[in-house]
């Protein structure tokens, strides 16, 4: 996603919680902020620096691989990070009057029913387990980016990423995404489509893509050029 805003010319200012992915980003033409955004005080000032006009979020807690001994603490951070950090990054966002808010949700938190799922079919709020906390993590994510006025909020389901950086090199489940095609979804949004959901897969037969094809002009096969 940063080479996509950066080749396209935005200023990107882009947060972390370590010294060294910090020099990654730098590396990247990024303007590395740290920051932790549990630190709402914290938070708020770094964003008043940045002036932003469009905050992307994506941000997760998960170990590298989906490492499964590491994955249960790593769900409950996931959660965490959804509810209380995106409640800090939208007050921090309405506060500065920041025009939209994109935001990272997943695309298999559906509750069970008729197959392709919309983005109007209900979540499965009723989950239990690991399953349950990371659904609940999702909807409070989606409920506070989309119920937050004024701020303008879209919500980008993606199926299961794969592609470089990811756990993946290849498709492996029902509703896939690269993980170049998930940015540029993402970047699209920044100014394309009105607030709401948007599945983000390539076509598959578990959930409807259309509606980010068709409001976003995404494209499922888009790849960062080499």
């Amino acid at each position: 996603m940063v080479l996509i805003l950066r080749d396209a010319g935005h200023t990107v200012v882009g947060t972390t919680r370590s010294a060294g992915k910090a020099e990654t980003l730098r590396s990247l033409g990024v303007e590395p902020v740290l920051v932790d955004v549990f630190d709402a005080e914290l938070l708020l000032r770094a964003m008043e620096a940045a002036q932003p006009d469009v905050v992307i979020h994506q941000l997760t807690d998960l170990p590298k691989k989906l490492d499964p001994n590491r994955m249960g603490a790593a769900i409950v951070r996931n959660a965490r990070i959804r509810e209380e950090g995106t409640q800090n990054l939208v007050a921090a966002a309405n506060t500065l009057r920041v025009r939209r808010l994109v935001a990272q949700s997943i695309g298999w938190a559906y509750a069970p029913g008729p197959e392709p799922h919309s983005e109007s079919d209900p979540l499965d709020a009723g989950a239990q387990g690991d399953r349950g906390t990371t659904v609940r993590g999702v909807i409070a994510l989606e409920d506070c980016v989309l119920k937050s006025p004024p701020l303008a909020g879209l919500v980008l389901r993606y199926g299961r990423l794969y592609g470089p950086g990811t756990h993946a090199d290849k498709p492996a489940n029902s509703a896939p995404v690269h993980v170049d095609a998930a940015a540029y979804a993402a970047v699209l949004a920044m100014d394309r489509g009105q607030p709401g959901t948007y599945n983000i897969a390539q076509p598959n037969a578990y959930m409807t893509t259309h509606k980010a094809r068709a409001e976003l002009g995404w494209d499922p096969d888009f790849r960062i050029s080499d």
